[in-house]
Protein backbone atom coordinates (compact mmCIF):
# COMPACT_ATOMS: atom_id res chain seq x y z
CA UNK A 1 0.00 0.00 0.00
CA UNK A 2 2.77 2.56 1.03
CA UNK A 3 4.51 1.40 -2.47
CA UNK A 4 1.58 2.69 -4.43
CA UNK A 5 1.11 5.83 -2.48
CA UNK A 6 4.56 6.89 -3.21
CA UNK A 7 4.34 5.64 -7.17
CA UNK A 8 1.17 8.05 -6.85
CA UNK A 9 2.79 10.57 -5.11
CA UNK A 10 5.30 10.47 -7.96
CA UNK A 11 2.99 11.18 -10.50
CA UNK A 12 1.44 13.65 -9.00
CA UNK A 13 4.78 15.47 -8.82
CA UNK A 14 5.05 14.26 -12.41
CA UNK A 15 1.92 16.09 -13.62
CA UNK A 16 1.86 18.90 -11.26
CA UNK A 17 5.45 20.07 -12.91
CA UNK A 18 4.23 19.35 -16.65
CA UNK A 19 1.02 21.88 -15.73
CA UNK A 20 3.19 24.07 -13.91
CA UNK A 21 5.35 24.02 -16.57
CA UNK A 22 3.12 24.68 -18.98
CA UNK A 23 1.33 28.07 -17.18
CA UNK A 24 4.76 29.47 -16.17
CA UNK A 25 5.60 29.25 -19.78
CA UNK A 26 2.31 30.98 -20.94
CA UNK A 27 2.22 33.76 -18.26
CA UNK A 28 5.97 34.26 -19.28
CA UNK A 29 5.23 34.61 -22.83
CA UNK A 30 2.49 36.78 -22.58
CA UNK A 31 5.01 39.12 -20.89
CA UNK A 32 7.48 38.90 -23.61
CA UNK A 33 5.18 39.34 -26.32
CA UNK A 34 3.61 42.45 -24.41
CA UNK A 35 7.21 44.17 -24.47
CA UNK A 36 7.46 43.31 -28.03
CA UNK A 37 4.36 45.56 -29.02
CA UNK A 38 5.63 48.09 -26.46
CA UNK A 39 8.77 48.31 -28.99
CA UNK A 40 6.93 48.24 -31.54
CA UNK A 41 4.93 51.38 -30.36
CA UNK A 42 8.04 53.19 -30.54
CA UNK A 43 9.39 52.52 -34.00
CA UNK A 44 9.08 55.46 -36.54
CA UNK A 45 8.91 56.62 -40.03
CA UNK A 46 8.50 54.30 -43.34
CA UNK A 47 6.32 54.57 -46.48
CA UNK A 48 3.12 56.26 -45.74
CA UNK A 49 0.17 56.74 -48.38
CA UNK A 50 3.05 56.23 -51.48
CA UNK A 51 4.88 59.45 -50.12
CA UNK A 52 8.30 59.67 -49.31
CA UNK A 53 8.84 59.41 -45.84
CA UNK A 54 12.01 59.32 -43.24
CA UNK A 55 13.60 55.45 -42.89
CA UNK A 56 12.08 53.32 -39.97
CA UNK A 57 13.82 54.21 -36.78
CA UNK A 58 13.32 53.53 -33.30
CA UNK A 59 12.45 56.12 -31.32
CA UNK A 60 13.93 55.05 -27.95
CA UNK A 61 16.75 57.10 -25.98
CA UNK A 62 19.67 55.38 -24.59
CA UNK A 63 18.00 55.71 -20.47
CA UNK A 64 14.96 54.13 -22.78
CA UNK A 65 16.80 51.30 -24.03
CA UNK A 66 18.52 50.78 -21.08
CA UNK A 67 15.45 50.50 -19.12
CA UNK A 68 13.73 48.14 -21.53
CA UNK A 69 16.85 45.63 -21.42
CA UNK A 70 17.07 45.93 -17.10
CA UNK A 71 16.06 42.90 -15.46
CA UNK A 72 17.28 41.59 -12.14
CA UNK A 73 17.77 38.02 -13.23
CA UNK A 74 17.35 37.93 -17.04
CA UNK A 75 19.70 38.86 -20.09
CA UNK A 76 17.53 40.91 -22.61
CA UNK A 77 18.02 41.24 -26.11
CA UNK A 78 16.18 43.04 -29.28
CA UNK A 79 15.89 43.82 -32.85
CA UNK A 80 14.13 45.29 -35.22
CA UNK A 81 13.83 44.50 -38.55
CA UNK A 82 12.85 45.89 -42.26
CA UNK A 83 10.04 43.82 -44.00
CA UNK A 84 12.99 43.29 -46.45
CA UNK A 85 14.93 42.34 -43.59
CA UNK A 86 17.39 45.53 -43.10
CA UNK A 87 18.10 45.94 -39.68
CA UNK A 88 17.07 48.99 -38.35
CA UNK A 89 18.02 48.81 -34.66
CA UNK A 90 18.72 46.48 -31.43
CA UNK A 91 21.09 43.40 -31.49
CA UNK A 92 21.99 42.42 -34.91
CA UNK A 93 23.12 39.40 -33.88
CA UNK A 94 19.38 38.12 -32.73
CA UNK A 95 17.31 36.82 -36.13
CA UNK A 96 14.02 36.54 -36.40
CA UNK A 97 11.98 33.71 -36.01
CA UNK A 98 9.61 32.18 -38.27
CA UNK A 99 5.85 32.99 -38.07
CA UNK A 100 3.62 30.99 -39.33
CA UNK A 101 1.45 31.97 -42.23
CA UNK A 102 -1.64 33.65 -40.98
CA UNK A 103 -0.39 34.92 -37.64
CA UNK A 104 1.52 37.87 -36.23
CA UNK A 105 3.84 36.08 -33.57
CA UNK A 106 5.66 32.92 -33.25
CA UNK A 107 7.77 32.05 -29.70
CA UNK A 108 10.33 29.59 -30.03
CA UNK A 109 13.66 28.60 -28.33
CA UNK A 110 17.51 29.45 -29.31
CA UNK A 111 20.63 28.91 -27.73
CA UNK A 112 23.17 32.20 -27.50
CA UNK A 113 26.57 32.40 -26.19
CA UNK A 114 25.75 28.76 -24.20
CA UNK A 115 22.17 30.10 -22.60
CA UNK A 116 18.75 28.90 -23.24
CA UNK A 117 16.92 31.63 -24.42
CA UNK A 118 12.86 32.29 -25.31
CA UNK A 119 12.74 34.15 -28.56
CA UNK A 120 9.14 36.12 -29.42
CA UNK A 121 9.11 37.33 -32.94
CA UNK A 122 6.43 39.69 -34.19
CA UNK A 123 5.19 40.77 -37.20
CA UNK A 124 3.81 44.41 -37.32
CA UNK A 125 1.26 44.78 -40.78
CA UNK A 126 1.73 48.30 -42.13
CA UNK A 127 1.60 51.06 -43.31
CA UNK A 128 4.97 51.03 -41.97
CA UNK A 129 5.62 46.96 -42.22
CA UNK A 130 8.22 45.60 -39.83
CA UNK A 131 9.57 42.45 -37.68
CA UNK A 132 10.35 43.40 -34.12
CA UNK A 133 12.32 40.60 -32.44
CA UNK A 134 12.60 40.02 -28.30
CA UNK A 135 14.60 37.00 -26.43
CA UNK A 136 15.24 36.66 -22.66
CA UNK A 137 16.90 34.18 -20.96
CA UNK A 138 14.93 31.27 -19.00
CA UNK A 139 16.41 31.50 -15.92
CA UNK A 140 13.68 33.21 -13.91
CA UNK A 141 11.15 30.83 -15.14
CA UNK A 142 13.47 27.39 -14.75
CA UNK A 143 13.78 28.97 -11.36
CA UNK A 144 10.21 29.59 -10.52
CA UNK A 145 9.23 25.93 -11.68
CA UNK A 146 11.93 24.13 -9.61
CA UNK A 147 10.20 26.24 -6.67
CA UNK A 148 7.09 25.39 -8.03
CA UNK A 149 7.87 21.28 -7.93
CA UNK A 150 9.14 21.75 -4.48
CA UNK A 151 6.71 23.42 -2.51
CA UNK A 152 4.07 21.28 -4.51
CA UNK A 153 6.57 18.34 -3.44
CA UNK A 154 6.85 18.93 -0.01
CA UNK A 155 2.69 19.63 0.13
CA UNK A 156 2.17 16.27 -1.46
CA UNK A 157 5.02 14.69 0.96
CA UNK A 158 3.41 15.79 4.09
CA UNK A 159 -0.16 14.74 3.00
CA UNK A 160 1.37 11.34 2.00
CA UNK A 161 3.06 11.52 5.57
CA UNK A 162 -0.59 11.96 6.87
CA UNK A 163 -2.53 9.36 4.60
CA UNK A 164 0.01 6.65 5.04
CA UNK A 165 -0.53 7.33 8.86
CA UNK A 166 -4.09 7.48 9.04
CA UNK A 167 -4.32 4.25 6.87
CA UNK A 168 -1.50 1.92 8.73
CA UNK A 169 -3.64 3.49 11.91
CA UNK A 170 -6.58 2.06 10.48
CA UNK A 171 -5.92 -0.78 8.92
CA UNK A 172 -3.67 -2.50 12.01
CA UNK A 173 -6.86 -1.77 13.91
CA UNK A 174 -9.11 -3.54 11.58
CA UNK A 175 -6.67 -7.02 11.08
CA UNK A 176 -6.04 -6.82 14.74
CA UNK A 177 -9.46 -8.95 14.79
CA UNK A 178 -7.71 -11.76 12.11
CA UNK A 179 -4.67 -11.58 14.61
CA UNK A 180 -6.82 -12.58 17.15
CA UNK A 181 -8.83 -14.72 15.18
CA UNK A 182 -5.78 -16.79 13.86
CA UNK A 183 -4.65 -16.73 17.88
CA UNK A 184 -7.75 -18.86 18.66
CA UNK A 185 -7.85 -20.75 15.81
CA UNK A 186 -4.04 -21.83 16.83
CA UNK A 187 -4.95 -22.32 20.52
CA UNK A 188 -7.87 -24.77 19.88
CA UNK A 189 -8.18 -28.22 19.90
CA UNK A 190 -8.36 -30.43 16.83
CA UNK A 191 -11.51 -31.75 18.03
CA UNK A 192 -12.82 -28.26 18.89
CA UNK A 193 -15.50 -27.47 16.54
CA UNK A 194 -17.42 -24.93 18.40
CA UNK A 195 -18.43 -21.81 16.93
CA UNK A 196 -16.30 -18.61 17.23
CA UNK A 197 -16.77 -16.35 20.36
CA UNK A 198 -19.33 -13.53 19.28
CA UNK A 199 -16.88 -10.74 20.95
CA UNK A 200 -14.22 -12.17 18.32
CA UNK A 201 -16.22 -11.16 14.87
CA UNK A 202 -18.10 -8.54 16.31
CA UNK A 203 -15.31 -6.36 17.56
CA UNK A 204 -14.06 -6.40 13.66
CA UNK A 205 -14.46 -3.04 12.25
CA UNK A 206 -15.23 -4.37 8.81
CA UNK A 207 -17.63 -5.62 7.32
CA UNK A 208 -15.36 -8.01 5.55
CA UNK A 209 -13.36 -9.41 8.55
CA UNK A 210 -17.07 -10.18 9.67
CA UNK A 211 -18.49 -12.06 6.76
CA UNK A 212 -15.15 -13.97 7.22
CA UNK A 213 -15.56 -15.04 10.89
CA UNK A 214 -19.14 -16.33 10.04
CA UNK A 215 -17.91 -18.38 7.06
CA UNK A 216 -15.91 -19.72 9.47
CA UNK A 217 -18.57 -20.53 11.48
CA UNK A 218 -20.13 -21.93 8.79
CA UNK A 219 -17.51 -24.26 7.91
CA UNK A 220 -16.93 -25.37 11.63
CA UNK A 221 -20.82 -26.11 11.79
CA UNK A 222 -20.59 -28.30 8.55
CA UNK A 223 -17.55 -30.33 9.25
CA UNK A 224 -18.88 -31.02 12.96
CA UNK A 225 -21.94 -32.10 11.31
CA UNK A 226 -19.88 -34.46 9.28
CA UNK A 227 -18.09 -35.93 11.80
CA UNK A 228 -21.49 -36.41 13.84
CA UNK A 229 -22.62 -38.02 11.16
CA UNK A 230 -20.16 -40.56 10.59
CA UNK A 231 -19.58 -41.23 14.48
CA UNK A 232 -23.12 -41.63 14.44
CA UNK A 233 -22.45 -44.38 11.02
CA UNK A 234 -19.93 -45.79 13.42
CA UNK A 235 -21.90 -46.41 16.52
CA UNK A 236 -24.56 -47.45 14.81
CA UNK A 237 -23.02 -49.85 12.73
CA UNK A 238 -21.18 -51.30 15.92
CA UNK A 239 -24.73 -51.54 17.24
CA UNK A 240 -26.47 -53.18 15.05
CA UNK A 241 -23.88 -55.68 13.81
CA UNK A 242 -23.24 -56.95 17.44
CA UNK A 243 -26.36 -59.20 18.14
CA UNK A 244 -25.92 -60.75 14.33
CA UNK A 245 -22.52 -61.13 14.87
CA UNK A 246 -22.74 -62.80 18.42
CA UNK A 247 -25.09 -65.08 16.84
CA UNK A 248 -23.55 -65.91 14.41
CA UNK A 249 -20.34 -66.61 16.62
CA UNK A 250 -22.86 -68.59 19.07
CA UNK A 251 -24.32 -70.93 16.01
CA UNK A 252 -20.85 -71.71 14.77
CA UNK A 253 -19.42 -72.68 18.08
CA UNK A 254 -23.13 -74.95 18.70
CA UNK A 255 -22.46 -76.71 15.20
CA UNK A 256 -18.61 -77.35 15.98
CA UNK A 257 -19.37 -79.19 19.48
CA UNK A 258 -22.34 -81.55 17.40
CA UNK A 259 -20.80 -84.43 15.03
CA UNK A 260 -24.69 -84.50 13.61
CA UNK A 261 -25.01 -83.47 9.90
CA UNK A 262 -28.40 -81.80 10.26
CA UNK A 263 -27.26 -79.77 12.77
CA UNK A 264 -24.37 -78.38 10.71
CA UNK A 265 -27.39 -77.62 8.25
CA UNK A 266 -29.64 -76.01 10.51
CA UNK A 267 -26.96 -74.19 12.06
CA UNK A 268 -25.47 -72.84 8.76
CA UNK A 269 -28.59 -72.16 7.15
CA UNK A 270 -29.37 -69.89 10.55
CA UNK A 271 -25.61 -67.97 9.85
CA UNK A 272 -26.69 -67.56 6.35
CA UNK A 273 -30.05 -65.86 7.29
CA UNK A 274 -27.93 -63.66 9.82
CA UNK A 275 -25.34 -62.86 7.33
CA UNK A 276 -28.41 -61.45 5.34
CA UNK A 277 -29.96 -59.10 8.23
CA UNK A 278 -26.62 -57.99 8.88
CA UNK A 279 -25.53 -57.36 5.14
CA UNK A 280 -29.13 -55.99 4.68
CA UNK A 281 -28.85 -53.49 7.75
CA UNK A 282 -25.30 -52.20 6.40
CA UNK A 283 -26.70 -51.51 2.65
CA UNK A 284 -29.57 -49.45 4.79
CA UNK A 285 -26.63 -47.56 7.35
CA UNK A 286 -24.90 -46.62 4.24
CA UNK A 287 -27.97 -45.22 2.63
CA UNK A 288 -28.88 -43.35 5.26
CA UNK A 289 -25.45 -41.71 5.60
CA UNK A 290 -25.08 -40.96 2.22
CA UNK A 291 -28.66 -39.66 2.46
CA UNK A 292 -27.15 -37.07 5.17
CA UNK A 293 -24.60 -36.58 3.46
CA UNK A 294 -25.95 -36.00 -0.11
CA UNK A 295 -28.19 -32.87 -0.02
CA UNK A 296 -25.70 -30.37 -0.98
CA UNK A 297 -24.50 -32.45 -4.13
CA UNK A 298 -27.96 -33.81 -5.12
CA UNK A 299 -28.96 -33.14 -8.48
CA UNK A 300 -33.01 -32.97 -9.45
CA UNK A 301 -33.96 -32.78 -12.77
CA UNK A 302 -37.22 -34.10 -14.54
CA UNK A 303 -37.51 -37.87 -14.25
CA UNK A 304 -40.57 -40.21 -16.09
CA UNK A 305 -41.71 -41.35 -12.47
CA UNK A 306 -44.74 -43.89 -14.32
CA UNK A 307 -41.83 -45.48 -15.77
CA UNK A 308 -39.42 -45.58 -13.41
CA UNK A 309 -42.51 -47.29 -10.66
CA UNK A 310 -43.25 -49.55 -13.63
CA UNK A 311 -39.48 -50.83 -14.12
CA UNK A 312 -39.11 -51.09 -10.31
CA UNK A 313 -42.55 -53.36 -9.83
CA UNK A 314 -41.32 -55.57 -12.68
CA UNK A 315 -38.25 -56.28 -10.62
CA UNK A 316 -40.57 -57.14 -7.50
CA UNK A 317 -42.81 -59.45 -9.13
CA UNK A 318 -40.83 -62.64 -8.66
CA UNK A 319 -39.99 -61.89 -4.96
CA UNK A 320 -43.92 -61.22 -4.57
CA UNK A 321 -44.91 -64.50 -6.24
CA UNK A 322 -42.57 -66.42 -4.16
CA UNK A 323 -44.34 -64.98 -0.99
CA UNK A 324 -47.98 -65.08 -2.23
CA UNK A 325 -48.18 -61.69 -2.57
CA UNK A 326 -50.25 -60.11 -5.06
CA UNK A 327 -48.81 -56.66 -6.05
CA UNK A 328 -50.85 -54.33 -8.15
CA UNK A 329 -50.51 -51.46 -9.86
CA UNK A 330 -52.52 -48.44 -10.46
CA UNK A 331 -52.26 -45.31 -12.46
CA UNK A 332 -49.26 -46.41 -14.63
CA UNK A 333 -50.80 -45.48 -18.05
CA UNK A 334 -50.62 -41.55 -17.09
CA UNK A 335 -47.54 -40.17 -17.91
CA UNK A 336 -46.38 -38.21 -14.26
CA UNK A 337 -43.20 -36.05 -14.81
CA UNK A 338 -41.46 -34.57 -11.25
CA UNK A 339 -38.82 -33.30 -10.41
CA UNK A 340 -36.27 -35.46 -8.78
CA UNK A 341 -33.19 -37.55 -8.47
CA UNK A 342 -33.48 -41.21 -10.48
CA UNK A 343 -31.44 -43.19 -7.38
CA UNK A 344 -33.48 -41.48 -4.61
CA UNK A 345 -36.98 -42.42 -5.67
CA UNK A 346 -35.50 -45.89 -6.31
CA UNK A 347 -34.55 -46.17 -2.85
CA UNK A 348 -38.11 -44.78 -1.43
CA UNK A 349 -39.29 -47.61 -3.63
CA UNK A 350 -37.05 -50.31 -2.54
CA UNK A 351 -38.07 -49.45 0.59
CA UNK A 352 -41.68 -49.18 0.47
CA UNK A 353 -41.85 -51.94 -1.01
CA UNK A 354 -39.34 -54.09 1.12
CA UNK A 355 -41.51 -53.23 3.91
CA UNK A 356 -44.77 -54.03 2.14
CA UNK A 357 -43.53 -57.56 1.73
CA UNK A 358 -42.47 -57.99 5.15
CA UNK A 359 -45.03 -56.42 7.15
CA UNK A 360 -47.75 -56.67 4.99
CA UNK A 361 -49.34 -59.77 5.55
CA UNK A 362 -52.86 -60.16 4.77
CA UNK A 363 -55.66 -62.55 4.22
CA UNK A 364 -55.12 -62.95 1.45
CA UNK A 365 -51.46 -60.88 1.24
CA UNK A 366 -52.20 -57.54 -1.47
CA UNK A 367 -50.13 -54.65 -2.34
CA UNK A 368 -50.75 -51.80 -4.50
CA UNK A 369 -48.72 -49.35 -5.78
CA UNK A 370 -50.81 -46.01 -6.88
CA UNK A 371 -49.44 -42.92 -9.27
CA UNK A 372 -51.85 -39.74 -9.72
CA UNK A 373 -51.27 -36.27 -9.86
CA UNK A 374 -52.33 -33.54 -7.13
CA UNK A 375 -51.76 -29.38 -7.51
CA UNK A 376 -48.34 -29.34 -7.70
CA UNK A 377 -47.31 -32.81 -6.89
CA UNK A 378 -47.01 -36.26 -8.07
CA UNK A 379 -48.23 -38.55 -5.57
CA UNK A 380 -46.79 -42.00 -4.83
CA UNK A 381 -48.78 -44.62 -2.82
CA UNK A 382 -47.81 -48.59 -1.54
CA UNK A 383 -50.80 -49.88 0.16
CA UNK A 384 -50.63 -53.43 1.75
CA UNK A 385 -53.54 -55.16 3.80
CA UNK A 386 -51.21 -55.55 6.82
CA UNK A 387 -52.18 -55.42 10.55
CA UNK A 388 -51.37 -51.14 10.16
CA UNK A 389 -50.16 -48.50 12.51
CA UNK A 390 -51.95 -45.37 14.79
CA UNK A 391 -51.15 -42.33 13.82
CA UNK A 392 -48.63 -41.77 16.76
CA UNK A 393 -46.82 -44.64 15.59
CA UNK A 394 -46.78 -43.65 11.76
CA UNK A 395 -44.84 -40.94 13.29
CA UNK A 396 -42.32 -42.67 15.30
CA UNK A 397 -41.96 -44.98 12.67
CA UNK A 398 -40.04 -41.97 10.30
CA UNK A 399 -36.87 -41.92 12.76
CA UNK A 400 -34.51 -44.42 13.11
CA UNK A 401 -34.07 -47.47 14.84
CA UNK A 402 -38.07 -47.15 15.60
CA UNK A 403 -40.23 -50.32 15.06
CA UNK A 404 -43.61 -51.36 15.43
CA UNK A 405 -44.76 -54.86 17.22
CA UNK A 406 -45.25 -56.84 13.86
CA UNK A 407 -41.51 -55.54 13.17
CA UNK A 408 -40.25 -56.93 16.57
CA UNK A 409 -42.19 -59.62 16.20
CA UNK A 410 -40.45 -60.69 13.27
CA UNK A 411 -37.33 -59.54 14.38
CA UNK A 412 -35.82 -58.94 10.23
CA UNK A 413 -35.76 -55.63 10.15
CA UNK A 414 -33.70 -52.72 12.25
CA UNK A 415 -35.80 -49.77 12.06
CA UNK A 416 -34.51 -48.05 9.50
CA UNK A 417 -36.13 -48.36 5.72
CA UNK A 418 -38.91 -45.53 6.31
CA UNK A 419 -36.47 -43.40 8.13
CA UNK A 420 -34.33 -43.64 5.10
CA UNK A 421 -37.86 -42.84 2.82
CA UNK A 422 -38.30 -39.82 5.14
CA UNK A 423 -34.62 -38.15 4.45
CA UNK A 424 -34.87 -39.22 0.57
CA UNK A 425 -38.35 -37.56 0.20
CA UNK A 426 -37.23 -34.26 2.31
CA UNK A 427 -33.90 -34.11 0.20
CA UNK A 428 -36.30 -33.73 -2.90
CA UNK A 429 -38.55 -30.95 -1.14
CA UNK A 430 -41.70 -33.64 -1.10
CA UNK A 431 -43.15 -35.10 1.70
CA UNK A 432 -44.29 -38.55 3.45
CA UNK A 433 -46.88 -39.43 4.95
CA UNK A 434 -48.43 -42.86 7.19
CA UNK A 435 -51.84 -43.49 7.58
CA UNK A 436 -54.50 -46.09 7.45
CA UNK A 437 -55.17 -47.70 4.10
CA UNK A 438 -59.01 -46.85 3.16
CA UNK A 439 -59.86 -49.93 0.99
CA UNK A 440 -58.98 -52.34 4.01
CA UNK A 441 -62.42 -53.88 4.78
CA UNK A 442 -61.38 -53.80 8.93
CA UNK A 443 -60.04 -50.75 8.53
CA UNK A 444 -56.31 -51.89 8.99
CA UNK A 445 -53.41 -51.68 6.51
CA UNK A 446 -50.91 -49.13 5.70
CA UNK A 447 -50.75 -46.41 2.90
CA UNK A 448 -47.79 -45.00 2.71
CA UNK A 449 -47.93 -41.15 0.23
CA UNK A 450 -44.97 -40.15 -0.89
CA UNK A 451 -45.56 -36.08 -2.31
CA UNK A 452 -43.23 -35.15 -5.14
CA UNK A 453 -43.15 -31.81 -6.57
CA UNK A 454 -44.28 -31.99 -10.80
CA UNK A 455 -41.36 -30.46 -13.02
CA UNK A 456 -41.99 -26.82 -14.07
CA UNK A 457 -42.59 -27.68 -17.91
CA UNK A 458 -42.91 -30.43 -19.66
CA UNK A 459 -39.44 -31.30 -21.27
CA UNK A 460 -38.44 -32.81 -24.21
CA UNK A 461 -38.26 -36.89 -24.50
CA UNK A 462 -35.38 -36.49 -25.20
CA UNK A 463 -33.92 -34.80 -21.88
CA UNK A 464 -36.60 -36.57 -19.94
CA UNK A 465 -34.54 -39.22 -17.21
CA UNK A 466 -36.32 -42.71 -17.62
CA UNK A 467 -35.38 -45.84 -15.22
CA UNK A 468 -33.06 -48.15 -17.33
CA UNK A 469 -34.20 -51.37 -18.21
Amino acid sequence: MLLSLVLIWGLGSTVVLGVGNHFVAEAFDRALLDDAHALAAHVRGGQTGGLASPPLQLDLTPREVGLLRFDQSETVWFAVYATDGTFIAGDSHLAPGVVASGSSHAFSHLSQDGREMRRATLQIAGPPSFTVVIAQTTAERTQLLRRLLVYSGLAQLWLLVVLGSWLLRGIERDLHPLGALQDAMDQRDAADLQPLPPALTLQAGTSDVQRLGVALDGLLARVQQSLHAQREFAGNVAHELRTPLAGIRAQAAHALAHNDPAVWRSEIQGIAQAEQRASRTVDQLLALARAAEGGIALTLQPLALHTLVRDVLLRYLPRADALGVDLGAEGLDQAVVVRGNIALVEGILNNLLDNALRYGRGTPPRITVALSTEPGFGVLRVTDNGPGVDAALAQQLQQRWAQGDQGQHLGQGAGLGLAIVARYVQLMEGRLELSAASDAADGSGLAASVWLPLAPTAPAPSNMVHAPP
